[in-house]
């Protein structure tokens, strides 16, 4: 069970409830994830949410490589939340489950198209030792133009955001789904 679940209607303040009303009109269509556990700041609510509907929705990424970021994230820090959302929406963007098994295993893909394997390079190198290479600067640029290597840095970001959010309030997987990452 959650630790922070999504107060009731009757619990909530004029702005909390602006703020439910705002993502549910936006465009995940509904408030689950991190929310139950955001509303509780509902300034910091609709700051994140806004930020998330960038990264996700009008990023300069295409899906694959924006799916490989987030699940390289999910991967890292062990997110089983976001890690179920987000691998269906990467295979549903065209990421293969080979690639996204590796990704989960901790391990480096194999035949993964160039752009999501320099996504997943990078996202790691950020991830374990917080910064970049000049080499692997260079190469991203090259690849994603300096837009795109910010919008990987947002992605990688924000999702570490959401996926520490996500296990501070211990959101749980639906009945029967498997943990991606046994505890």
């Amino acid at each position: 069970m959650t630790r922070l679940p999504l107060p009731n209607d009757a619990d909530l303040s004029p702005r909390q409830k602006e703020v439910i009303e705002m993502v549910k009109n936006g465009p995940r269509g509904g408030v689950r994830g991190p929310f139950g556990a955001w509303i509780r700041s509902p300034e910091f609510a609709a700051i994140a949410q806004d930020l998330g509907a960038h990264v996700r929705f009008r990023s300069c990424l295409n899906d694959r490589v924006r799916e490989v970021v987030i699940c390289t994230t999910a991967a890292s820090i062990r997110a089983q939340y976001e890690w179920f959302a987000h691998a269906r929406i990467a295979l549903e963007a065209g990421v293969s489950s080979a690639t996204l098994e590796a990704i989960r295993k901790g391990g480096t893909p194999d035949d993964a198209p160039e752009d999501e394997t320099m996504a997943h390079a990078f996202t790691t190198e950020l991830l374990n030792t917080k910064r970049i290479s000049d080499a692997s600067f260079s190469k991203a640029v090259d690849m994603f133009g300096e837009e795109g290597l910010v919008e990987i840095v947002g992605a990688c970001g924000y999702y570490t955001l959401v996926g520490l959010t996500l296990n501070v309030a211990a959101v749980p997987l639906p009945d029967g789904e498997p943990l991606p990452f046994p505890e």
